[in-house]
C-alpha cells in the first residue's frame, strides 16, 4: 500500500492533483477541501494516501491529515459507498462535521451530498453509528458550528448555487472561521469570487 506521499505539484483539476516524485506523476484524487488548501503548481506537498486496486485500475486517493484518511476508509467499507461517493461525502465538510452528521443521525443532510440518495444514508449511519469513535468529536465547537454551516448550506441554496457548490464553499472556509453566519456566509460567497 502507498501510504503517503511528498513530491511537487505539476497541475490540479477539479477532483484530482498530480504530484511528481522520483521523476513520476501520480494522479492523486482528493476531497476539495484537501484541493482548496494544497496550494499551486511547483509548491511541495505532503499528502496520507489510499491506494484502491481494481481489475483494470490502480487509483490513489490523498488526504491532508489522518482523520480523513482514516473516515475514507471507513465510508468506502459501508455497502454500495465506493471511493467516488466517500470523496463527495468528505467535500461536503471536515471530518468532524461528517461523524456528527453521522452521530446525530443526520440522514436528511447526508442524503443532500451529490451521489448519495437517502437509502445510501441511511446505510451510512446504519453501519457506522457502532464504527467510529465519536468521543473524538469536540463536544462544544463541534454542535454549533455544523448547526451554522447547515444554515449556511440552506442559505446559499436559497441563492441559487447548487448543494454540492455549497459544501464546497463551506468546505474552503478556514478552520478558525468566526463562529458567526454573518461572517462565514461572507466568507463563503468570497470563495465563489475566486472560483
Amino acid at each position: 500500500m502507498i501510504a503517503s506521499i511528498r513530491g511537487v505539484i505539476q497541475s490540479i483539476g477539479n477532483d484530482y492533483l498530480i504530484v511528481e516524485t522520483g521523476g513520476i506523476g501520480f494522479l492523486i484524487y482528493a476531497p476539495r477541501s484537501t484541493l482548496s488548501a494544497v496550494g499551486t503548481v511547483g509548491s511541495d506537498i505532503f499528502l496520507h494516501t489510499v491506494l484502491i486496486v481494481r481489475e483494470d485500475a490502480l487509483t490513489l486517493y490523498g488526504f491532508s491529515d489522518n482523520a480523513q484518511r482514516n473516515l475514507f476508509e471507513q465510508l468506502i467499507g459501508v455497502s454500495g459507498v465506493g471511493p467516488k461517493l466517500a470523496l463527495s461525502l468528505l467535500s461536503s465538510g471536515t471530518p468532524d462535521e461528517v461523524r456528527s452528521m453521522i452521530a446525530g443521525g443526520d440522514v436528511a443532510r447526508l442524503a443532500r451530498v451529490p451521489g448519495i440518495g437517502k437509502k445510501t444514508a441511511e446505510r451510512i449511519v446504519l453501519e457506522l453509528r457502532g464504527k467510529i469513535d465519536f468521543r473524538q468529536l469536540t463536544a462544544s465547537g463541534s454542535t454549533s458550528v455544523s448547526t451554522l454551516d447547515r444554515e449556511l448550506s440552506e442559505i446559499l441554496v436559497s441563492l441559487g448555487y447548487s448543494a454540492a457548490e455549497a459544501a464546497a464553499a463551506i468546505a474552503s472556509l478556514p478552520s478558525d472561521a468566526p463562529p458567526t453566519l454573518e461572517e462565514r456566509l461572507r466568507l463563503a460567497l468570497r470563495y465563489f469570487g475566486s472560483a
